[in-house]
């Protein structure tokens, strides 16, 4: 089922979503417009599978594509070339403690095809808020006390949602979605939304989730226990050597 034009969200914050399936074709899984960014709509939205993606000066949008870019946590790929550099890195990997500074990175990184960015200065205080509030997460990549690299997206049950990576030195976002990747494997969450296809992606193992498949899996993981607070205690500070085996 499909309808002609988007949906236009009423003001309350906790104002319901149509059902993700009902997503227009063209453009690809435009869903609704309008509302805000407040913290209870956007962990509705993502809870429904579907997330925010617009310019400054544009209205919000809201989208469901299908299908749907995801990574099986024991999914993520480094290649053999990566993975032996890898082995003499004195990079260190962390999370939760540059949150802020890791959105800010990835708003300024360069997209091939792209003007500008849609991280704008009110989804970088959008997102710092649910951050506070526990729900967005950071994982930071370090070269002593430069920050290399980074990912962050946020958290609802045991379901991922990916928003922005970043490469301040070559490699640096791989090493981030690796640990993200690992992390989550080790507790046992299944999946991370990596919301629409790149080719870079791709190769690092990304693959194409039908929308239906999505939602049954993202209605499933946000009902299971999560974890909320920061992340930095449980995670540590992890070496980059440590994803050089397979």
């Amino acid at each position: 089922m499909t309808r002609q034009l988007p949906w236009r969200l009423a003001d309350a914050p906790d104002a319901p979503f149509p059902p993700a399936e009902t997503a227009l074709r063209q453009p690809d899984g435009l869903l609704a417009v309008g509302g805000d960014l407040h913290p209870l709509r956007l962990l509705n939205a993502y809870a429904g599978g579907i997330f925010p993606w617009f310019s400054e000066g544009e209205p919000i949008l809201w989208w469901s594509p299908d299908p749907r870019m995801v990574f099986r946590t024991d999914g993520v790929r480094l290649s053999s070339r990566f993975r032996r550099q890898l082995r003499g890195s004195t990079w260190e990997v962390t999370a939760d403690t540059a949150f802020s500074q890791v959105m800010r990175a990835c708003a300024s990184a360069p997209r091939p095809g792209q003007d500008g960015t849609w991280i704008s200065p009110a989804m970088v205080d959008a997102y710092s808020q649910l951050h506070d509030l526990g729900f967005a997460h950071s994982f930071e990549v370090w070269d002593r006390q430069a920050l290399v690299g980074g990912i962050y997206g946020v958290a609802i049950g045991a379901m991922f949602f990916g928003e922005s990576m970043f490469s301040g030195e070559s490699g640096g976002s791989k090493v981030a979605l690796a640990a993200l990747a690992r992390t989550l494997n080790d507790w046992g969450w299944p999946l991370i939304d990596a919301q629409v296809q790149n080719p870079h992606l791709l190769r690092m193992g990304a693959e194409h989730l039908p929308r239906a498949a999505f939602l049954q899996q993202v209605r499933s993981a946000v009902q299971a226990p999560g974890r909320e607070g920061a992340w930095t205690r449980p995670v540590g500070r992890v070496p980059a050597a440590d994803f050089a085996e397979e």
